[in-house]
């Protein structure tokens, strides 16, 4: 089977598709990719004058908003303004290993901007997405663990616990949606992706001599943000993917390569460490999905 590229994405006209965090890195060439094939594409940025930028740059019929996943507030507001459907969800803005900090809402930063952020908005959004929700999880899911009496460390706070708990919770949230809109008897699918080892901006944000570190392994050993957004644009264009895939590079590892459907570890299918996750992250956030604005 030939390998899937950027190529075989299909025809996008009359979709809609909101990126979160599109106005660099693996969401810039998300965006830009889906608005080629012909999406109209929302960039939903923190920084609205780095996502216009971004936007001069595509082809296509592409719109920056405003969106703060740091700010519960900012993420209500945003999910406020879009009207219409949603075809594609993608849930790609994140940070990694960055020095311990709140969200406006008290959250830990990791876990309050890669998890809860995306969990509000996906809830608020669901009454119009039509198609997908793609979650951005990461090989690092491994060293995660859900610390579900104290997810914003408030005891002893470690960069790299906090950032694979982050991605866990991610990739536990794609699996957890995808069987309670499959309960739904909804047509709405869930996916999640991970783009391996990617040189983007994501890297050299801890504030120490780690960055210098991280910095030569982007120019040595990382394969490109166009290579590593694949994953991304995979799970969230295929027409046959089944909810509930999770989808990564193909080489051994899964460092490099193609997109394909690949597994992740025994501690992310724990069912009921998802059920809890779930419960949790609607009381920090006051989301509660309804799902009957899916049902058909």
């Amino acid at each position: 089977m030939a390998n899937w590229t950027a190529a075989d994405i299909p025809d996008q006209h009359g979709r809609t598709a909101v990126v979160t965090g599109a106005n660099s890195g693996l969401g810039l060439v998300a965006a830009k990719e889906l608005a080629r094939a012909g999406a109209r594409v929302i960039l939903a940025c923190r920084d609205v004058g780095k996502g216009k930028d971004a936007a001069a740059g595509m082809t296509g019929d592409v719109e920056v908003r405003a969106l703060d996943l740091a700010d519960l507030a900012s993420v209500r507001a945003f999910a406020d303004s879009v009207d219409g459907p949603v075809d594609m969800l993608i849930n790609n803005a994140g940070l990694m290993a960055v020095p311990r900090g709140q969200t406006r809402d008290g959250f830990e930063t990791q876990f309050g901007v890669n998890h809860l952020g995306h969990f509000a908005l996906t809830g608020l959004l669901l009454d119009r997405i039509t198609d997908r929700v793609v979650s951005l999880s990461s090989f690092m899911h491994r060293i995660g663990r859900i610390r579900l009496s104290d997810p914003n460390f408030t005891r002893r706070y470690g960069r790299w616990s906090a950032y694979g708990q982050s991605k866990l919770a991610n990739l536990m949230f794609a699996y957890e949606l995808q069987r309670r809109l499959a309960d739904a008897g909804s047509d709405v699918r869930s996916m999640a992706a991970h783009p391996g080892y990617a040189n983007t901006n994501l890297q050299g944000r801890t504030e120490s001599i780690q960055d210098f570190g991280m910095r030569l392994m982007n120019r040595f050993l990382a394969q490109s943000a166009e290579r590593g957004a694949l994953p991304t644009l995979y799970a969230a264009t295929k027409p046959d993917l089944p909810g509930g895939s999770f989808a990564g590079p193909n080489l051994p590892g899964e460092m490099w390569g193609h997109p394909h459907r690949v597994r992740s570890n025994r501690a992310s299918r724990d069912r009921e460490v998802q059920r809890k996750l779930w419960e949790l992250s609607e009381e920090l956030t006051g989301v509660r999905y309804d799902f009957a604005v899916l049902r058909r």
